[in-house]
């Protein structure tokens, strides 16, 4: 039942990559409007997920030690490694299908380990309960949605045509298949699931922390500021609520 529960979850994450191809007909300015919204309502949702389910249940589990900390830091410093590998690289040749840009395969093989570790999470998860599986899957689909939508940019910036970039980006969003697959066959190894939960909290902590807010406030307006705010808040709180949804 673990396995359907996982697998199925896993490529209910991998079909967000396709959620690319209805953000082309919308004009920009829109689109980048509610796309801060969801910005702001994804990073309330990973902070709720790694203080509200992750980190709870690790200390219930395996208490709280220096162990789990040095483990939360790593999470949040491979994090900090990933981010860098999909920083754009300079190119002075310009961009065309014929010659796609260095950064576009970076931002290929970056999202690819990216997303084989949030596979590698999600799996982790549901080896702890189905609940927590759940939780986990929701918090990285909210965080999926804008990520993709940016990085079916980047790969059509970089010079793909829309059915390469919309085809590689499913494939590497294929990558969290192999992850989760991995932890539900090594989730028995003694410390694999005291490692994994707080390495997954400080990369949720991260993305969140380091990665969206910095981006929300980009935007200083008072009234967007307010609603990125609230939109923030509600992340958090549709994750609290999972407490008492039977889901936990």
């Amino acid at each position: 039942m673990v396995w359907i529960y996982a697998l199925a979850s896993v490529f209910l994450v991998s079909l967000i990559s396709f959620v690319g191809v209805f953000t082309l007909s919308i004009r920009k300015e829109k689109l980048e409007r509610y796309l801060l919204l969801f910005v702001s309502f994804s990073a309330g949702a990973l902070l709720g997920g790694a203080f509200i389910h992750l980190l709870p249940e690790t200390f219930e589990e395996f208490g709280f030690g220096i162990e789990i900390s040095f483990y939360v830091l790593l999470g949040i410093i491979v994090s900090f490694a990933l981010e860098k590998l999909i920083h754009w690289r300079h190119c002075h040749i310009p961009t065309s299908p014929a010659h796609p840009h260095p950064f576009a395969y970076m931002n290929l093989f970056g999202d690819g380990i990216h997303n084989f570790i949030d596979g590698l999470i999600i799996g982790a998860s549901y080896i702890v309960s189905i609940p927590m599986g759940i939780a986990t899957t929701i918090a990285v689909i909210l965080h999926e949605i804008p990520q993709e939508i940016g990085d079916m940019g980047v790969l059509l910036h970089g010079g793909f045509r829309r059915k390469k970039a919309l085809m590689l980006n499913f494939v590497t969003a294929l990558t969290a298949v192999i992850g989760t697959i991995i932890a539900l066959s090594f989730g028995a190894i003694e410390g694999f699931i005291m490692f994994l939960l707080p390495f997954a909290a400080g990369g949720f902590i991260y993305i969140a922390a380091a990665d969206l807010i910095p981006e929300i406030h980009k935007d200083c307006e008072a009234g967007k500021s307010i609603a990125h705010l609230i939109a923030i808040t509600l992340g958090i709180v549709v994750m609290f609520a999972l407490l008492f949804l039977g889901l936990e």
